[in-house]
């Protein structure tokens, strides 16, 4: 999935800044002031803000350049210069203000201050950039607002709109209105707070999101949660949970940034937004694990996509289940809705893993669960179900899909063997036995544990709830 970023072409533009590190031991108090002293040995500057969106992308392998405001310092010929040697395209437009420099003190990894060098730019600057700008021939469109006084949002709205390209925003402030009609917006926890107000549980937060969805004109809200992952929320109503990956959390600073960047780059190479957020959700998780700002390497996120079990793209699957079946291994494909995990998924997965090599579980979406379940249904989002089977020892790849049936999907991967659980008295129940027995497969249909499945869950649980209310 990754390899699509290539294909991409992203414009970004916003408050750009150059991140200064100083590095060095603090091993001992001022006989100044009660302060450590703290003996820096290196000196080290990174690209910040927009310019970390824009370095993000190069990283992954996007086409990318970069538009934003900058002064005639050695600053900002230290970021433009940086910049270039990452291959991003600069169109930084140089003017009397100085550049916006963030120097963080650093021991031992532990950051001991932070000074901030910035003074406001005129808003004929901001005109200006997006007066002389061609969009025509990108695919993607961030804006990176860090509330500096670099970007005209609705101007560049406005011309991405001409072109029919997506708009990826990072907020900032509680003024949406000037964010209309873009394609997707990216608030964290607090700014969607400060938008919305607070809310006491999941279905307040949707309610709200959606509104904002509907009131603004945009496709979707993406809240970015911290530890509790991504809520994606879109104009039709659909909502998509992505848990949160990271494993340590060393520094989050510029994790916003590598998720815009992200999104972009799966948007501007084709991929479905869902897929894209699914991809950011991950390259947040590995960027927080390191120090600083940084960024994310397409290798590192598709090393991290694979190592999960879980993928978002058919062609990515696909090209996995090739690779396995030309190691001399046996793949084999089931199917379900898996809303409640429950012993009797764990038996038949179990049974089905013990056919082949590899076991491969595609599982309905939220929406065609809904259909073939009803309104109440399902329980769980696709990402949570997604995340819970690729958990299971026996289960080494999930992928979900939208279609009532798994035939497609079939046809894609050409499992050795497609296995199915439950009451089925012949293969020829089982849906898509003939696409596999027309390229040479197998269809296996396993056995049912008796009385276990979701639907009698959860009417056993009703049944217990009404009891214990008489």
């Amino acid at each position: 999935m990754t390899n699509r970023f290539s294909n991409a072409r992203v414009f970004v533009v916003g408050d750009v800044m150059l991140d200064r590190y100083w590095h060095g031991d603090a091993g001992r108090i001022s006989p100044e002031a009660p302060v450590p002293v703290v003996k820096v040995t290196l000196d080290e500057v990174r690209p910040g803000g927009a310019a970390n969106v824009a370095l993000n992308l190069a990283a992954l392998g996007a086409s990318v350049a970069l538009s934003g405001l900058v002064g005639e310092d050695p600053d900002g010929d230290v970021l433009q210069q940086t910049l270039a040697n990452h291959g991003v395209e600069s169109r930084l437009l140089p003017v009397a203000e100085r550049t916006i420099t963030k120097l963080r003190v650093l021991s031992q990894a532990h950051q001991m201050i932070r000074l901030d060098f910035e003074h406001g730019f005129q808003p004929e600057h901001a005109r200006h950039l997006a007066d002389n700008v061609d969009l025509s021939g990108y695919q993607a469109l961030v804006l990176s607002d860090y509330a500096k006084g670099s970007l005209d949002p609705a101007a560049w709205i406005k011309k991405a709109q001409s072109e029919s390209i997506p708009v990826i925003v990072d907020p900032k402030g509680h003024d949406f209105e000037k964010y209309r009609g873009a394609t997707v917006v990216t608030p964290n926890r607090a700014e969607f707070e400060l938008v919305a107000g607070p809310w006491t549980h999941e279905q307040v937060l949707v309610e709200k999101a959606h509104a904002l969805v509907l009131k603004f004109d945009w496709q979707a809200l993406l809240i970015t949660r911290s530890e509790q992952g991504m809520t994606l929320v879109t104009a039709d109503g659909s909502v998509h949970h992505f848990a949160a990956t990271a494993r340590e959390v060393a520094d989050v600073t510029g994790a916003g940034d590598t998720v815009v960047a992200t999104l972009a780059a799966g948007l501007g190479g084709g991929l479905s937004l869902p897929e894209s957020v699914a991809l950011a959700n991950r390259a947040a998780g590995i960027v927080v694990s390191k120090l600083g700002t940084a960024s994310v390497s397409a290798r590192e996120l598709s090393e991290t996509t694979m190592d999960s079990g879980v993928f978002a793209s058919v062609t990515d699957l696909a090209t996995w289940v090739a690779a396995a079946q030309a190691r001399g291994e046996r793949v084999v494909m089931t199917n379900g809705c898996f809303d409640i995990l429950h012993a009797g998924h764990v038996s038949y997965l179990k049974e089905a893993a013990s056919l082949g090599d590899r076991l491969v579980v595609a599982v309905n979406d939220d929406a065609s669960v809904k259909r073939l379940k009803g309104d109440e249904r399902p329980l769980n989002s696709l990402e949570r179900r997604l995340q819970v089977l690729a958990s299971l020892g026996a289960v080494d790849a999930v992928i979900g899909f939208s279609e009532d049936t798994p035939v497609s999907l079939i046809s894609a991967l050409k499992p050795d063997i497609l296995a199915k659980g439950g009451d089925y008295k012949s293969i020829e129940e089982v849906v898509g036995f003939e696409t596999v027995l027309a390229y040479g497969g197998e269809v296996r249909v396993l056995g049912e544990v008796a009385n276990l499945s979701t639907t009698h869950l959860i009417a056993k649980i009703r049944q217990s709830d009404s009891s214990s209310t008489n």
